[in-house]
């Protein structure tokens, strides 16, 4: 049996190229993505515009699938939602409430691969990437949910995104369609902990969104103990990467950097980071760690993270401290789907 492309998960631009590869016109690309993401309807029948041989033509060609919500845990900022696949697998979305919008995060894979020793999302290694359509009903679910839009998604839940690389993109390019949910490219944020390759690749996509590097460490020493892509990409090729990034698109790089107690929030970090990243367009987003009960990492006290963010900027550093969200609501990604899991078992 023929498993048939999801119609979430096509862009307009390859929906075009299908319109008339079954002699149709372009427009109705167009056509069908206004109903998707502004009529909001979820079936092929309720397209009253399109005649109804396209519409069983369609039907033959493309499906509806759809995630379903199984948890949703609240507090006053912040929702997470845990959302079962058509497969039975499940994963999360969170979405932060700020003065300037809604923004969500949303899981690019079921599992992680790349075994970060601070990650709960890597304790359950990863099954498959999620398709484009899985990505998508993320953010298009919770804004049902909410009854509101959501004006900032940020690639950086469960899974590498550039481990899943050419569906993110497409994911990115349906988003930001003006005929879709019209994210603008300043809006999207997409993470990763240091795939080199996929950096220089992005650089090229000709997308002005957002690229967040998963830093943590500012040596190769420290970074290899608690990061293992570092064995493969070292900070020297990753930090080339960047300032390739950095050259080729004009956009400021964000450094994340969790703040560990005891391993990486030293004075003597702080000065190593910013011999790493001085002179660059880019900042330090420093991020108090969510601790969970399976992982021995604590989160830095505040006076610490004080202190180092202080060193940073006494040396000319931009840096940040993430404002905390959902410690009520297993905030530590992939928290709330390992609970799950293991309470089944």
């Amino acid at each position: 049996m023929i498993k048939l492309q999801s119609i979430y998960g096509i862009t307009r631009k390859k929906l075009e190229t299908y319109f008339e590869g079954i002699g149709d016109k372009k427009y109705r690309a167009t056509q069908i993505y206004e109903w998707l993401y502004r009529n909001k309807v979820k079936s092929f029948d309720d397209m009253t515009n399109l005649k109804k041989d396209l519409i069983e033509k369609l039907k033959e060609d493309f499906t509806f699938d759809d995630i379903k919500l199984v948890i949703k845990q609240e507090d006053e900022l912040t929702s997470k939602y845990l959302f079962e696949l058509n497969d039975k697998h499940r994963i999360e979305a969170v979405l932060m409430r700020h003065d300037y919008g809604n923004s969500i995060c949303i899981s690019s894979q079921i599992g992680c691969n790349m075994g970060c020793a601070f990650c709960q999302s890597g304790r359950l290694k990863k099954i498959r990437d999620l398709t484009v359509s899985e990505m998508l009903l993320q953010v298009m679910r919770v804004e049902e949910d909410i009854k509101e839009r959501i004006s900032h998604v940020v690639i950086m839940g469960i899974g590498e995104p550039f481990d899943n690389y050419d569906n993110v993109i497409d994911f990115v390019r349906i988003i930001n369609d003006p005929f879709s949910l019209a994210i603008g490219v300043r809006h999207i944020t997409v993470s990763t902990c240091g795939i080199v390759p996929k950096i220089y690749k992005l650089a090229d996509e000709n997308l002005d969104i957002n690229l967040a590097i998963s830093l943590h460490a500012p040596n190769n020493e420290l970074r290899s103990k608690i990061m293992r892509i570092n064995n493969a990409y070292p900070l020297e090729e990753v930090m080339k990467a960047v300032k390739d990034y950095i050259d080729k698109t004009n956009r400021r790089v964000t450094f994340e950097y969790i703040m560990l107690s005891g391993v990486n929030d030293t004075k003597e970090c702080a000065l190593e980071l910013v011999s790493l990243v001085k002179g660059l367009n880019a900042y330090v987003n420093l991020i108090p760690y969510n601790e969970t009960e399976n992982i021995e990492f604590k989160r830095s006290k505040t006076s610490q993270i004080t202190e180092f963010y202080d060193i940073l900027k006494k040396n000319n550093v931009t840096s940040t401290i993430r404002k905390e969200f959902g410690s009520n609501v297993s905030a530590a990604c992939g928290q709330l789907r390992a609970e799950n899991i293991e309470g089944e078992i």
